[in-house]
């Protein structure tokens, strides 16, 4: 996963996952114009494997955040972007540090498919639990990054035993998915959502922090 090599990077031309707009408005008289991303809305599913006493998060390497560590320690390395073709990147940094952790999620670009049936459909491909959508408790639904792009997310929950895991997970090859299954202990939760260091999305927080506000208390003792 953390082997990288030979990156390069170019303008985006076209992409079935986003396309970049700009609004122009007149706002209390003020003329006014926003850059912004057209996406597809999305679902997250936290995952409580009540046979492990342990979260399921997934873990994997993200590009844009590979890309954006090494603007940030090597300023102006982006800038290839504006030539034409692809331009390798003036630093490459170890894979590592493009590597997150977060809740099993999935975007809504399939017509015809809930949100629970997507849930359903990436808890199996990414970490190999069975689920049907009556497993799942809806916990929230929010904007998901306003200031970019206009879509929406739903987290869902759902508790999960080793029984219910018939595959390996770790996404579809086809797509070109990497990811990692991980198991993290609910005696250590708190402190992994709490330390800095560790690269985590904003998801697997809050779902930690819903979790221990929500589910914790009602659960026996171990």
């Amino acid at each position: 996963m953390e082997r990288i090599e030979g990156a390069a990077v170019s303008r985006c031309a076209a992409s079935p996952y986003l396309l970049p707009l700009t609004l122009h408005y007149r706002q209390n008289g003020a003329q006014k114009s926003w850059d912004f991303m057209k996406t597809h809305d999305s679902v997250t599913i936290l995952m409580f494997n009540s046979s492990r006493r342990s979260l399921v998060l997934v873990k994997q390497f993200r590009p844009a955040v590979y890309a954006g560590e090494v603007e940030r320690l090597f300023p102006g390395s982006l800038a290839a972007a504006e030539q034409d073709g692809p331009r390798a990147l003036p630093a490459v940094l170890p894979g590592s540090a493009g590597v997150t952790y977060e809740l099993c999620a999935g975007l809504l670009d399939q017509p015809g498919l809930s949100p629970e049936e997507v849930a359903c459909k990436e808890a199996w491909e990414e970490c190999g639990y069975r689920l049907a959508p009556s497993d799942l408790r809806r916990v929230a639904s929010y904007k998901s990054g306003v200031g970019l792009t206009s879509s929406s997310q739903t987290m869902f929950y759902a508790e999960v035993t080793d029984a219910q895991r018939g595959g390996p997970g770790g996404g579809l090859a086809e797509e070109g998915e990497l990811i990692e299954v991980v198991h993290l202990p609910l005696d250590g939760a708190r402190a992994f959502a709490d330390n800095p260091d560790v690269p985590k999305t904003l998801g697997v927080i809050f779902g930690i922090s819903w979790f221990f506000s929500c589910v914790a208390p009602g659960l026996g003792p171990q």
